[in-house]
């Protein structure tokens, strides 16, 4: 037994000591294991985010090599030479204003002789003329014409730095320069070149500034020359670091876009809870120690008493009831353990007392005094045992109901020298008693306040055994509804046999639990008008007669059923949406692809007619050389209608000039005629004389229209059967000036003989993704209207009635557009 004591000893003292040890262990390899997980974290993060600065620059170069393209095209058109020069300058002064990384843009001929460059030569790049950096950035811009010449193609020039004065902080920003020269090649020939200068460290404003605050970005080349850099604030050791090359153009200089981090220089929290961790385990340690000393002089102080007081301790702790002794004077000399713990005195304070004792209540101690007094004569008079039920107070005023048995205590000579109590505690009875009727009235008042209806029915007699609140508010107090969420109206006699047929099973001793196994949960929605839906779970249940039952309980799932319905509405406008936004990439897509192709079919048109203009044969001259220009200045137009297209897909404001509405209609009705015809249908237009030149985008405006137009003839052909077309009244698109409002504007109208429009579709007709066409998506309308609300104008649409105002006989969409665009009131 000692080897036994001293193995749980050692398990006792030492297996804290090893579970310290492993937590300590743990908790290294945990905090090493979150260190390496958060700096393979930092490096993703470093590297997205160096890629997507990559894409943002990538982005904006080619960007600007479509700018300067078009600004090439615009220089060599073939018609109004100054106009179309004029415009290609304004393009070029926007292009150097919108990218902060050209600082110079500048036209050259074919001889590589200047004719103009924007900003103007006295204005924003005077930097350059004024100092001795002249003579380098110009041999840069020959190098890179004569490079371009050759492989006719758009090429840049090496880095140029420049010896700029620093007391300005915008020379900062251009001490290393480069040029891009994009020719300008015209039926194969190349007639100019319109050539870029870049600053390096305008290439870094590309990137988001909250970038820029978390990371520096620095240009290098591959001699790790650094060429602009975002921050000056140096980075420390353990810094992260990450570089790629941008690769801007085929001809383009190496350039490599390095990233580095800012981390803090020491992890101090990581240090702390380190330090915290050791020095608990340390002190733990050094208190299981000192217990052990402790513990040592306390078992072999224990080891002594143990055999002393076993024997004593047995013989008190064998009962649960409570044991005390009494005198001849009624003084107590013993109590058990079981006694103080039923008191909560303590057998020092109780030792020597007399009647009425502490632990009598207050309320009735002249009771139990004279209950003793009868009990102990009676004693001496020769009965057994008297039984007498009583209360207990515990000293921290827990009221105990006992009851008392009183014995005589003879001495081993035959005298009596006191009396000897036990108590039984039988406040635990009357407990569960009251615990019973509690649970009961709990149980009811849990199912009274349910928010769901829970019911029991009989099979037998259909009667409603029991039915809480909600049942009772919603259902009344029959079984009527108790079936009717259950489906079972017409299955009551079916429930009948089931309960005969239980009766028959328990009689002839057949196991019935398959009865009660719960049934799975329904959704019923309730046909009385209120189109409430419940969910539903029913069970066979015996009752307390022992006959069958049904509980039902009815869980109202009405706005539940409300919210899934608004989420699958949800769902399909998100589905909408992102068919959207896919047309839209591929739009963009397109508008990229086919601009290159369109203009070489417009400059070899050009080409052609120029080698025909001196053939003497009138047939060319009559039928192809028009043929040509209108080949030409139709792919021309679809070029601007593309670029036009993917303008549209990246801004929102359109792109006003002065156009003519005559024009744009005419052009809106020639691409609409040809479906009319083959519907047999007609379009006629009615143009008011005298109508002012309006600015805005004609290729928007011509969009509505057509747009517009197509809704109206839709409208007739499903008002008029093929077979009589022949009277089907034109479709009317008109234009004139609205002076009923102040200031006057222009008026368009398209005006159709169809069948109207229903009310219920006029108010959600503008909404998005709203169409009553099977494969309409329902953004034609709301795109017109945002189109002609971004030109300040409003579009609505109006149901037209016959004479008798009893029926549709068509539509009018009206269009009003103000005569003067918020712009130009501004310059004025």
């Amino acid at each position: 037994m000692k080897w036994l004591r001293k193995i749980r000893g050692f398990r006792l003292v030492y297996t804290p000591l090893i579970a310290i040890v492993i937590f300590t262990a743990v908790m290294g390899i945990i905090l090493g294991t979150l260190h390496l997980q958060e700096k393979n974290q930092q490096e993703a993060a470093l590297f997205r985010e160096l890629s997507f600065a990559k894409q943002r620059i990538q982005s904006r170069f080619a960007s600007n090599l479509d700018a300067l393209t078009t600004i090439n095209r615009e220089v060599s058109a073939s018609e109004d030479q100054i106009k179309f020069k004029q415009i290609a300058r304004e393009q070029a002064d926007d292009l150097v204003v919108n990218n902060h990384e050209i600082v110079k843009i500048i036209w050259l001929n074919n001889q590589a002789q200047r004719e103009w460059a924007a900003p103007n030569e006295t204005g924003k790049s005077d930097w350059i003329t004024k100092t001795q950096n002249d003579q380098p950035v110009n041999a840069g811009l020959a190098t890179t014409i004569e490079l371009s010449r050759v492989t006719g193609r758009a090429a840049y020039s090496p880095f140029i730095s420049l010896n700029l004065p620093g007391d300005e902080p915008i020379n900062a920003e251009r001490k290393i320069v480069f040029w891009q020269v994009v020719p300008n090649i015209v039926s194969g020939e190349i007639v100019g070149y319109l050539a870029a200068l870049y600053t390096t460290q305008g290439i870094l404003d590309v990137i988001p500034g909250e970038l820029k605050s978390y990371y520096r970005f620095t240009l290098i080349t591959d001699n790790e020359k650094v060429l602009a850099i975002s921050s000056d604030k140096g980075t420390p050791k353990r810094a992260f670091s990450n570089q790629t090359s941008l690769d801007i153009g085929v001809l383009s200089p190496n350039i490599t876009l390095r990233i580095d981090t800012y981390p803090p220089p020491t992890n101090l929290t990581f240090r702390m809870l380190i330090g915290v961790v050791l020095g608990l385990s340390i002190f733990v340690i050094w208190s299981l120690w000192s217990v052990l000393k402790q513990m040592q002089v306390r078992q072999e102080a224990e080891a002594s008493l143990r055999t002393e007081t076993s024997f004593r301790n047995a013989m008190e702790n064998s009962t649960p009831v409570g044991i005390r002794a009494h005198d001849m004077e009624k003084r107590i000399t013993y109590v058990n353990r079981a006694f103080c713990e039923m008191t909560g005195w303590t057998s020092e304070e109780l030792m020597g007392l007399t009647p009425p004792f502490p632990f009598w209540p207050d309320s009735r101690r002249d009771e139990l005094v004279d209950k003793m007094n009868r009990a102990l004569k009676s004693e001496i008079s020769g009965s057994m045992k008297i039984g007498i039920e009583g209360a207990i107070m515990k000293r921290d005023g827990t009221l105990i109901q006992t009851r008392t048995f009183i014995a005589p205590l003879i001495n081993e000579k035959g005298k009596q020298t006191g009396w000897v109590t036990s108590l039984i505690d039988i406040s635990e009875p009357k407990k569960i008693r009251e615990e019973l009727a509690a649970s009961q009235e709990r149980f009811t008042t849990v199912l009274e306040s349910l928010d769901a209806a829970v019911s029991v029915v009989s099979l037998e007699t259909d009667e409603l055994l029991f039915a809480n609140r909600f049942y009772r508010e919603n259902f009344g107090n029959d079984s009527k509804g108790h079936f009717q969420l259950a489906h079972q109206e017409k299955e009551i006699d079916t429930l009948h046999n089931i309960a005969q047929d239980l009766q028959d099973y328990i009689r002839d001793g057949i196991p019935t639990s398959f009865l009660y196994q719960e049934s799975e949960s329904e959704e019923v929605q309730l046909t009385d008008g209120s189109n409430k839906w419940f969910e539903v779970r029913r069970r066979f249940i015996p009752w307390v007669d022992g006959h069958l039952a049904q509980l039902l309980v009815a869980t109202d799932i009405t706005a539940r059923k409300e919210a899934d319905d608004l989420a699958r509405q949800q769902q399909e406008r998100m589905q909408f949406t992102s068919r959207l936004t896919t047309m839209g990439e591929m739009a963009s897509s397109l508008a990229h692809e086919l601009n290159q192709p369109l203009s070489a079919i417009s400059n070899y048109c050009n080409g052609v007619a120029k080698r025909l203009e001196g053939n003497v044969d009138p047939a060319i001259t009559k039928e192809i050389l028009p043929a040509l220009a209108k080949a030409s200045e139709q792919a021309h137009r679809a070029g601007t209608i593309i670029q036009r297209i993917r303008g549209f897909v990246k801004r929102s404001e359109p792109q006003r000039k002065a156009a003519n509405v005559s024009e744009i209609i005419n052009d809106a009705v020639g691409l609409v005629e040809i479906e009319a015809h083959r519907h047999r249908l007609t379009i006629t237009s009615e143009i008011a004389d005298n109508l002012p030149v309006v600015n805005l985008d004609p290729v928007l405006i011509l969009q509505v229209v057509v747009n517009l137009l197509k809704n109206a003839l839709d409208s007739v052909r499903e008002a008029y059967p093929l077979s009589s077309r022949w009277s089907a009244p034109p479709v009317r698109i008109t234009a004139d000036l609205d002076t009923s409002i102040f200031p006057a504007m222009l008026r368009i109208q398209v005006i159709d003989g169809g069948g109207g429009i229903p009310e219920n579709v006029l108010e959600h007709m503008f909404e998005p993704f709203f169409s009553t066409k099977s494969d309409g998506m329902g953004m034609g309308l709301n795109i017109c209207r945002s189109i002609i609300e971004s030109h300040h104008g409003r579009l609505w649409a109006t149901n037209v009635q016959d004479s008798e105002q009893t029926k549709l006989v068509g539509c009018t969409f009206t269009i009003l557009l103000p005569l003067e665009s918020p712009e130009t009131k501004t310059n004025t």
